[in-house]
């Protein structure tokens, strides 16, 4: 388990953040065997193909947190000597504040208990969960989780030149991207991606047992069983 008190707010983002990640994926691998460089002075998170420096994807990161083995702890963006107290970390403050998240209002978290001893992937995994949770609270979208040595990652959230995501994109996404993640709640996973999506959504009955998503390149309708899981998918393309 990673940061137990937030994992909700990554359960509602998941679908959304998921198709986000799969958009950046074919962005960068588009590039083929490419490389990252960060250049905080410039505010520029570059992603760039290693046969030919000058294909590249040009990015603006906004540092989220840092999470490191040493001290066994994540750092908050806004409470770092290098960061920005009033940037888009200070969304996730403002957050916690509000919903009495002390997890988001602590300058620094340590890892809990159970944390246990191969860090590596459990940082890879909290670094997900912070990613997910940051687009949650700002709407902002895709993040990057880097590796910056010593075992630390640090989480970006990225403004990048990919398209935002159409209802069409997302169905034909869809069955690989839901056979990989145990959704707690797919309900309100679907409604959170039509909400950070800017998707029109409307459920299509008093039981909420089914919800249709639409936008100029087409829809599709989901269907909840009674644990609130997908059943069935029916889409049409175009409006």
């Amino acid at each position: 388990m990673t940061f137990a008190a937030l994992q909700p707010l990554a359960d509602r983002a998941a679908l959304f953040a998921s198709l986000r990640q799969d958009a950046l994926t074919d962005a960068v691998d588009a590039l083929g065997e490419h490389r990252w460089d960060a250049d905080m002075a410039a505010g520029t998170l570059t992603f760039s193909a290693t046969s030919d420096p000058s294909r590249t994807l040009v990015t603006r990161p906004h540092l989220v947190a840092t999470i490191a083995p040493g001290p066994r702890s994540l750092l908050w963006a806004w409470a770092h000597p290098q960061g920005d107290p009033q940037g888009i970390a200070a969304q996730l403050r403002d957050y916690g504040a509000q919903y009495g998240l002390t997890e988001l209002t602590q300058s620094e978290l340590s890892f809990p208990e159970d944390a246990g001893d191969d860090l590596d992937a459990w940082i890879a995994d909290a670094a997900h969960q912070i990613g997910t949770i940051a687009v949650e609270i700002t709407g902002r979208s895709p993040y990057f989780a880097a590796p910056i040595g010593g075992g630390t990652r640090a989480v970006f959230l990225l403004d990048a030149p990919i398209p935002a995501t159409t209802v069409a994109e997302a169905a034909a996404k869809l069955p690989r991207i839901l056979s990989g993640l145990n959704l707690s709640d797919a309900r309100s996973s679907v409604w959170d991606a039509a909400r950070l999506a800017g998707w029109n959504m409307q459920w299509t009955d008093e039981e909420f047992t089914g919800a249709t998503v639409s936008d100029d390149s087409g829809s599709v309708t989901f269907r909840f069983d009674e644990q609130a899981r997908i059943t069935g998918i029916e889409g049409s393309a175009g409006s």
